[in-house]
């Protein structure tokens, strides 16, 4: 085993998790993900700490919450803390049951930790950014987007996009962190909203990340991406490798996929190469990415929902914000000591089997089962 990997796998212990004496383990794992699993348990057996690992089915499953509840201890039979780390390799299951199944232990006795894209590459990269050092970075973004209303976006590859944000849409930020209780996406190491406004061009030269089940090869070195954007809409697509096109027909053929969703900057420094494994470890590399399709925000504010999210993710970029009054290159981010602001959203992936992207802001406004519909371009992509 690369020694990368052992380090990732300590790293996620250490700086992430900072297991301790007396906390009590769960490992939840698909079967694509059962390595990952077993690399943790086996660091957590050399430090003697109790863990029990519990199998899952991705997306259904129907007997997973009863044997989820068999496996977790007692809410008053560990003195430490319940720590839970999840690993699964293209899917992110079953929220509901879990939160059925946590929901009388205490917050403040409480880790979750939900590893989407396992696989060696997740310890031997992305867990490598300690949390502390990741904050850092998402705070030197945020302290200067949360309040701009213009910037540009220019990438080397080609990428010119004019973009304006409105303080009504939140903040995500993805730094390996989580309140009481709350939920920590792995890997970790990004900001993101969604643009009011967007036009331009858009170039990815760096990969995709699609929210699908594929083998295809993900990585747009040799042949990049690019997408005409008018109005906050895909009104053009090209790429010069013939399987790619045929995926880019399909997938903006989908309900709203046209959208762009998610304005996105990675943060992740430990990210280097794009891999070729569909996952979001690419996503966190140091640069710019746009979303397509489903968004980041309650349905109230957006108004839509979408089957598909496209992630298009460029390498590298320099954001103008307000007129130039401000210059940020996503591949050379000064980190800030600032604090990191309250405001923002932890999670930035969400389960299926739940519409919820924050507790009480979906149920009620959809509560007659109907989404806002999306009209149909005036100009097709």
């Amino acid at each position: 085993m690369d020694g990368k990997i052992w380090r990732g796998v300590q790293s996620l212990l250490d700086a992430y998790v900072r297991i301790a004496g007396g906390d009590t383990a769960v490992i939840l794992y698909t079967s694509d993900s059962q390595r990952s699993a077993a690399l943790v348990c086996a660091a957590l057996e050399m430090r003697a700490i109790p863990a029990v690992r519990v199998w899952m089915a991705p997306l259904v499953d129907e007997t997973f919450e009863v044997r989820l509840r068999e496996a977790l201890p007692a809410s008053d039979a560990f003195t430490g803390r319940l720590i839970l780390l999840s690993f699964e390799r293209d899917t992110f299951s079953h929220t509901g049951a879990l939160t059925r199944a946590l929901a009388r232990y205490p917050g403040e006795r409480l880790r979750i930790f939900r590893s989407i894209s396992a696989s060696d590459s997740l310890f031997a990269d992305a867990l490598l950014a300690s949390p502390d050092e990741l904050s850092r970075r998402n705070v030197a973004i945020l302290e200067r987007l949360t309040r701009a209303t213009q910037l540009r976006i220019t990438t080397r590859g080609g990428t010119d996009l004019a973009v304006t944000l409105d303080p009504k849409h939140r903040w995500i930020s993805n730094r390996g962190r989580a309140r009481d209780g709350g939920t920590v996406i792995l890997p970790a190491g990004e900001v993101a909203t969604f643009p009011a406004e967007i036009s331009g061009i858009h170039v990815a030269d760096f990969a995709y990340n699609v929210n699908a089940i594929t083998d295809d090869d993900v990585r747009l070195e040799a042949f990049p991406v690019t997408i005409e954007i008018e109005g906050g809409r895909v009104v053009a697509h090209r790429c010069d490798d013939a399987r790619t096109m045929r995926f880019l027909d399909s997938a903006l053929t989908t309900h709203c996929a046209y959208n762009v969703g998610e304005l996105g900057f990675g943060t992740n420094f430990c990210i280097g190469e794009p891999i070729a494994m569909n996952s979001h470890i690419n996503e966190r590399r140091p640069g710019v990415h746009l979303g397509l399709g489903q968004h980041n925000q309650d349905p109230g504010v957006v108004g839509y929902q979408c089957a598909i999210h496209l992630d298009l993710i460029a390498r590298g970029g320099i954001v103008e914000v307000d007129g130039g009054s401000d210059v940020m290159d996503l591949e050379h981010l000064v980190p800030s000591d600032l604090p990191h602001p309250e405001s923002t959203r932890d999670e930035d992936v969400f389960s299926p089997d739940t519409l919820q992207i924050e507790d009480g802001d979906c149920c009620e406004l959809l509560s007659d089962g109907v989404l806002t519909p999306c009209p149909t371009p005036s100009v097709a992509a």
